[in-house]
C-alpha cells in the first residue's frame, strides 16, 4: 500500500486520477516534468489545476536541460543534413527557453 500524502491544505490525496496518452505524448510529457524538476504527479497535478509550474534550478533541473539541448542539437544536425524539422522539435524548442526565461526572471 503506498504512503498517504497531504497536499499543503493538510487534505488527503487518496484518489487516483489516469490518462492514456500516445507514445510520443508521453515523451513529451516526460520531457517538461524533467525540465520542471518536479515529480511527474505534482506536475500533472499543478498542469490540470491550471496552477504554476515553478522550476527551481538544481541539479536534477540542469541535467535535464543539457540532455534536452542535446536532443535538438542531434535533432538540428539531421535537418542540416536534409531531413525536415518535426513539430515536437518546435515544442522542445519552446518548453526549453520557457523554462530558461523563468529561471532567469527568478534570479533577478
Amino acid at each position: 500500500m503506498s504512503v498517504k500524502n497531504r497536499d499543503e491544505h493538510n487534505r488527503w490525496r487518496n484518489i487516483t486520477v489516469g490518462f492514456r496518452v500516445s507514445p510520443e505524448e508521453n515523451e513529451q510529457i516526460n520531457k517538461a516534468v524533467a525540465l520542471s524538476g518536479l515529480p511527474k504527479q505534482e506536475y500533472c497535478y499543478r498542469k490540470c489545476m491550471n496552477r504554476d509550474v515553478v522550476v527551481q534550478g538544481n541539479p536534477k533541473v540542469f541535467k535535464a536541460l543539457k540532455d534536452q539541448l542535446a536532443e535538438v542539437l542531434e535533432e538540428l544536425k539531421r535537418i542540416e543534413a536534409g531531413g525536415q524539422p518535426s513539430d515536437e522539435l518546435f515544442d522542445n524548442i519552446e518548453l526549453i527557453t520557457i523554462t530558461l526565461a523563468g529561471m532567469k526572471e527568478e534570479s533577478e
